[in-house]
């Protein structure tokens, strides 16, 4: 089998070590006589894997479960928009949001919705959104216009589409509040390291760093969850999940076991540590024949806030764009385009992605710059 170089922004690039052992306990999981998928999520056989992938994140992500609930829920990030100021923003209250690209505009539209259901004031607190509604850095602490009292703040922690990212350096730290800091970190999650008790509810879809798409991962310090409100639907109350290990109701089971074998990859890799090592190195390659093309590419976002995860590029024309992906798909590397809502190219280069794949990638864009130039 000749597997591709996948570059997809997510559902994204699986380690192969982790996909080469579901295949091998696909149909009879720990000699029990049936596959992982057909156990009882309440059965004992099943929770063995529940509880280690559990283990798992509070372990890389540093969230100590003495002091966070660490929760398998559904959703992805989209639900999450709606059900955190579902949770945490009642009438009354307001919340802030850090504004740096589409991900955090839902996240704003949602909470929106909620105060038309008669939730609290939704305001933005700071957003560096061009005259042309594009984006290309994050926000500086001077610019935040925060609430007293805020319910919360909510931040984007890496804009997938806009390819730029928080915290990669001194020059670019994630914003400082009073209030509870609530941070969507759903592309670059156990990607690099953090300082996870600055936060108070981390969470992301698992599909870019984790594992398979259907599972999110959220991480709330326990003293929040016990702040959210009851009067809204059981199943949407983060409390919910937390009191019931995020068994309350069916999870994606072989979901969360992928997310098991993920995190085992990881930290066989060496954890968080080594993975960052190895991903700003990839970042490093193409960043490196962009910035070597004389001009040919050309990256839009300003430099302290380049993403190691989503590498954003353009070319002199839409037409050289649409071939540069064409022929690098027939090289086999797939997954380029750029989104839809702002074209161009992008590499998604999360934590599965080889350093070879890229090193490769960065070839092939000086010999097509040397070709096309």
């Amino acid at each position: 089998m000749s597997r591709v170089m996948n570059f997809n922004a997510g559902p994204a690039a699986l380690p192969l070590t982790a996909l080469e052992r579901a295949r091998e306990e696909l149909l009879d999981f720990e000699g029990s006589g049936m596959s992982v998928m057909e156990h009882s999520h309440r059965g004992k056989v099943y929770e063995k894997v529940h509880q280690r992938a559990t283990s798992l994140v509070a372990e890389l992500l540093d969230t100590p479960l003495d002091t966070w609930d660490v929760l398998f829920v559904q959703g992805g990030a989209s639900q999450a928009f709606a059900q955190i100021p579902l949770n945490f923003l009642p009438a009354g209250a307001t919340a802030d949001f850090v504004v740096n690209g589409a991900w955090g505009e839902k996240a704003v539209s949602e909470a929106k919705m909620v105060k038309a259901l008669g939730g609290g004031e939704v305001h933005v607190a700071a957003t560096t959104r061009e005259a042309d509604k594009s984006y290309v850095r994050v926000s500086r602490q001077e610019e935040l216009s925060l609430t007293a009292g805020a319910a919360y703040v909510h931040v984007t922690s890496n804009e997938t589409i806009h390819g730029l990212e928080y915290a990669l350096g001194p020059e670019t730290p994630f914003p400082r509040a009073d209030a509870p800091v609530v941070v969507d970190m759903s592309s670059d999650i156990l990607g690099r390291a953090i300082d996870a008790s600055r936060f108070d509810l981390i969470y992301a879809g698992a599909q870019k760093n984790i594992g398979p798409s259907g599972v999110t991962i959220v991480a709330i310090k326990k003293e929040m969850t016990a702040r959210g409100r009851k009067d809204i639907p059981t199943i949407f109350q983060y409390r919910t999940a937390a009191e019931n290990q995020s068994l309350y109701n069916t999870p994606p089971t072989f979901g969360i076991y992928l997310v098991r074998n993920t995190l085992e990859w990881l930290k066989g890799e060496g954890g968080i540590p080594a993975i960052e090592a190895k991903n700003r190195k990839k970042a490093a390659f193409l960043y490196d024949a962009i910035d070597g093309s004389g001009g040919f590419y050309r990256c839009p976002v300003d430099r302290p806030c380049r993403s190691i995860m989503n590498v954003v590029w353009r070319l002199p024309t839409p037409e050289l764009e649409e071939t540069f992906v064409k022929e690098a798909t027939a090289a086999k590397m797939i997954g380029l385009k750029g989104h839809r809502s702002v074209g161009g190219v992008r590499a998604s280069i999360y934590n599965a992605v080889e350093p070879a794949w890229c090193e490769a990638l960065a070839s092939f864009m000086k010999e097509f710059a040397r070709k096309k130039g």
